[in-house]
């Protein structure tokens, strides 16, 4: 059984605005990285993301961006905690998140993220980090469609 999983939600912005809050560190930065991010997701970057509930920044490697459509990122597993007889190493997982204009004016935001290795930890790994991506889509909608910050004092 592979660990992966895909999460989805939709916006009612336009796709470029939706992007847009994912893409520039500023407006991320507004609803979800409580620690805040450094570095706009292009291409080829390698930028900094820091969140209250996980101390401390770490590096969030770009992949890919295809403008109004895509993101693809590479980051830490999380789940290096070394279960017995197990390679206790760091290894990273795949993170695409997908923009789809929708008739209606909304854009569908999809999140997947797989990679995990097929052990105790890396289930848990995985299922915590789709609990996160699900409520980034949440805290993004929020944000985005009414100004709202639903993570602020959260987890502090």
């Amino acid at each position: 059984m592979d660990l992966k999983f895909e999460v989805s939600g939709r916006i009612a912005r336009p796709v470029e605005e939706v992007f847009e809050a994912v893409a520039n560190p500023e407006k991320l930065s507004g609803y979800f990285t409580t620690g805040g991010a450094k570095g706009r997701l292009e291409t080829g970057a390698v930028v900094t993301w820091d969140f209250a509930d996980f101390p401390g920044a770490f590096p969030v490697h770009v992949v890919e961006v295809e403008k109004n459509k895509r993101i693809i990122l590479r980051w830490d597993a999380g789940d290096t905690d070394g279960e017995p007889g197990g390679d206790s190493g760091t290894y990273q997982t795949l993170v695409t998140m997908r923009f789809e204009q929708l008739e209606d004016g909304r854009t569908l935001v999809s999140i997947s993220e797989e990679g995990w290795r097929q052990t105790a930890a890396g289930l848990k790994s995985c299922l915590g980090n789709k609990g996160g991506w699900m409520q980034m889509l949440c805290a993004m909608k929020a944000w985005v469609e009414h100004g709202i910050n639903l993570r602020e004092g959260m987890f502090r």
